[in-house]
């Protein structure tokens, strides 16, 4: 497991840039073609006016509890502790939530926001499948069809989640173009919103794309953390020495770390990345470990880019991280040194993956299990009184099939 800063693009100052509307220190912003500008504003605007509304917050409250199963339990993980010999763990499970895992607090947030604004359609892209599973959960109860575009790699490798989302009613799309996962999918999504943009939203799941988007999915997302610190303080009388979460795009990671980054949270906060098969070109989808500054996807954020700004390929044993970019307001707490951001390989995350279902008898999606091998590490760095907390941020029966091939290989 490495720990990396970031590297700086040429040119680019040390100081963070003013902060300015839509950004996150230098990181952010509104890079988008002409067409979706007019609907980015009007989302902008539709979002502002939701965070004074209390209908809808009541009304997406009750679809949290009711519907989702809102809120998760923190639960004390004494057989994995008992494993890493260090410092108490205790999971935040996300993994329980309806559809298996947190994404479908975002997605019900935007769909009931989309549903408010008057559109008829939602599209929304998946990797790992379990937002597209979210989406097109929210969408059925609510009443609206769905489409999903999702890389052809990932639907060969999470097929059980297609079909979920086939069965609650959605159209899923196979993307066959570029490396077929979840970056080709964004594409697709964005270019089907931009032609369709009076009827439709679009559903983007992770902390990133462009404004509003990242303060978006972090709003809808900070539930995990508010419940998790309230549970955590009334496990422990106090808050955790540490706070670990996967980081794809970055939406798990900034639900649980956006409760503790106010005032002064000792708290120290880590994102883990995918350090995949190693920290060559095209091995892994470690942002920090070898990234500079870049655009993609409507963003201005730390990317894994050539030197002639061509996006490189990425590589991680869970779908759900294997993307070149990550949220902006990750880029802006690493330059703060307000989260250290990690890096596993796949094997760790498969070690991960079989410990804690034999310790614990909890099964993680392939995601999460990168936050366990890091837990597992700085536990046995940590005293025993010491406290981590994870986010189990979903379930690992998607990943059955592909856990299987890999290890008879």
């Amino acid at each position: 497991m490495r720990k990396r800063g970031r590297r700086r693009a040429k040119g680019e100052r040390r100081t963070a840039a003013p902060a300015r509307k839509g950004y996150f220190g230098a990181y952010g912003g509104r890079f988008a073609p002409e067409t979706l500008m007019a609907p980015l504003v009007e989302l902008e605007k539709a979002f502002a006016k939701m965070r004074r509304d209390r209908k809808f917050k009541r009304d997406l409250d009750d679809l949290l509890h009711s519907y989702a199963g809102r809120p998760t339990p923190l639960s004390f993980a004494g057989g994995l502790t008992a494993r890493g010999g260090g410092a108490k763990i205790a999971l935040k499970r996300e993994d329980l939530l309806h559809t298996g895992a947190h994404k479908l607090n975002n997605a019900l947030g935007q769909v009931l926001l989309a549903r408010r604004m008057g559109k008829s359609r939602i599209v929304a892209e998946t990797g790992a499948g379990q937002h597209g599973v979210a989406t097109a959960a929210a969408a059925a109860k609510l009443g609206l069809p769905c489409r999903v575009y999702m890389g052809t790699v990932d639907m060969a490798r999470q097929a059980p989640n297609v079909t979920r989302m086939r069965l609650f009613g959605a159209e899923v799309v196979g993307v066959d173009s570029g490396s077929r996962t979840l970056k080709d999918a964004i594409n697709e999504a964005m270019r089907d919103w931009s032609e369709n943009v009076r009827t439709t939203h679009y559903v983007l799941g992770s902390a990133l794309g462009p404004h509003p988007y990242p303060a978006m999915v972090r709003e809808f997302q900070s539930v995990i953390g508010r419940e998790a610190r309230a549970q955590f303080r009334k496990l422990a009388g106090r808050d955790p020495q540490a706070a670990v979460a996967c980081v794809g795009g970055g939406s798990n990671a900034i639900g649980l770390f956006s409760a503790y980054l106010g005032g002064r949270a000792a708290t120290k906060l880590y994102g883990v990345e995918a350090g995949g098969r190693g920290l060559g070109p095209g091995q892994h989808a470690a942002r920090f470990a070898g990234g500079s500054l870049g655009v993609l996807h409507g963003t201005l954020t730390m990317l894994l880019q050539d030197e002639n700004g061509q996006v490189l390929p990425t590589h991680s044993i869970s779908a759900g991280l294997d993307y070149p970019a990550v949220g902006p307001e990750h880029a802006h707490l690493n330059d703060m040194r307000r989260v250290a951001y990690v890096t596993v390989s796949d094997e760790e995350a498969l070690e991960a993956f079989e410990t804690l279902s034999a310790t614990e008898g909890i099964l993680p999606a392939l995601e999460s299990a990168h936050a366990i091998a890091f837990a597992l590490t700085l536990a046995r760095k940590m005293p025993k009184s010491a406290w981590i907390l994870v986010n189990l941020s979903g379930r690992g029966d998607k990943d059955l099939d592909e856990y299987e091939r890999i290890r008879k290989t």
